[in-house]
């Protein structure tokens, strides 16, 4: 019997290669990012729209639990190649663990400013595990990435926010992926907008495709803020951002004006949902999917839903919502939105009473 050939998995450094800048082999530093699922909707689109297809681009499933790691494996390669010894980050929590994680692997220092009290326990406990000198600021994301930003010029310390253009030329092969998959580009590919840079970069990958003749059509690009932390919405910084979604409560985007070129480009739009409608579908999604992502994720399905309320979506429409982070990374959120566990007597007959079989 002829054995099937396994094609070994290596990163999206590798898999993309003819698409993104060009690292020497001894200089790719991966955890094997990418190749995250994407997961067609089985009950939620009944409850929606049945006339759509819906598809989950479930990104929390890349090795430090974020989207994050497919432009920082691109972002530390380009830095070692460089000779940079050290990187850093200013961080509302996912970078911060990415960066941490990245630097780890590489051999090389990781420094961290995170806002003080506003980041997630399950991302702040990442950053410290591996290992990063992590300093709270008093201060807003939007300000710990100036000093960074200041810092990374001044010292010759490699700065991996988005700001590095390294990042999203990882971040947009999770467009690659969505189409490789596919066989095409979705008709609409629903994101998150923090610093803005996935919408950035995911519309990058699609044009790149299209280029190359891989795909015949473009997608439409729609981004989601949340209400308190909507600058491109309102086209005005937001000096004190607040919403439950930490990772996108940044009131200064740092790719703010590639943000609106990709929604303009593809005649896409950027809008803004409220925190109880985030909630709301952050537990749909676990309750109706199994799908657990981090409360700013599930701000793609509450936006689909408030675009199919309005009769946006035609019959046939193909829809993929990016889910930028896994639930663990912020657990609180989950237990608060949860009913409680039920205390019983530990006997039989309570548990069956407990559970609706015994009257």
């Amino acid at each position: 019997m002829r054995q099937v050939k396994q094609v070994k998995y290596e990163g999206v450094i590798k898999r993309y290669r003819d698409f993104l800048p060009y690292i020497k082999e001894k200089h790719i530093i991966t955890i094997l990012e990418g190749n995250t699922p994407l997961i067609k909707s089985r009950n939620i689109h009944r409850l929606i729209d049945p006339k759509i297809d819906i598809y989950f681009k479930f990104e929390g499933l890349n090795p430090t639990g974020s989207f994050k790691d497919r432009g920082m494996t691109v972002a530390v390669s380009k830095a070692i190649s460089e000779g940079s010894k050290a990187v850093i980050c200013a961080s509302t929590g996912n970078t911060s663990a990415s960066a941490s994680a990245y630097a780890a692997r590489a051999g090389i220092k990781s420094f961290v400013l995170i806002p003080e009290g506003k980041i997630a326990t399950g991302k702040l406990s990442q950053a410290l595990v591996h290992g990063s000198t992590v300093m709270q600021i008093k201060g807003n994301f939007d300000e710990a990435l100036v000093i960074a930003k200041e810092i990374a010029n001044e010292y010759g310390v490699t700065i991996v926010n988005s700001v590095n253009p390294y990042r999203l030329e990882g971040q947009k092969t999770a467009s690659f992926e969505v189409m490789d998959e596919l066989g095409r580009a979705p008709d609409y590919h629903i994101v998150p907008v923090g610093n803005a840079g996935n919408i950035t970069a995911y519309w990058n990958g699609y044009k790149e495709y299209y280029k190359a003749g891989k795909i015949d059509r473009l997608p439409k690009m729609i981004g989601f803020q949340a209400a308190g932390a909507a600058p491109i919405v309102l086209n005005r910084v937001i000096k004190e951002p607040h919403t439950i979604a930490t990772a996108i409560r940044i009131g200064n985007p740092a790719s703010w004006q590639k943000a609106i070129a990709a929604r303009d480009e593809s005649g896409g739009l950027i809008e803004a949902v409220t925190d109880e409608e985030l909630l709301k579908t952050y537990s749909m999604l676990a309750q109706k999917e199994g799908i657990f992502c981090e409360p700013a994720s599930a701000i793609t399905l509450a936006g689909l839903i408030k675009l199919s309320e309005k009769g946006y979506f035609k019959k046939g429409d193909v829809c993929v919502l990016t889910l930028t982070g896994h639930g663990l990374k912020d657990p609180q959120n989950a237990i608060n939105v949860s009913k409680e566990p039920i205390a019983v007597p530990c006997d039989k007959l309570s548990v069956l009473k407990a559970m609706g079989l015994w009257d």
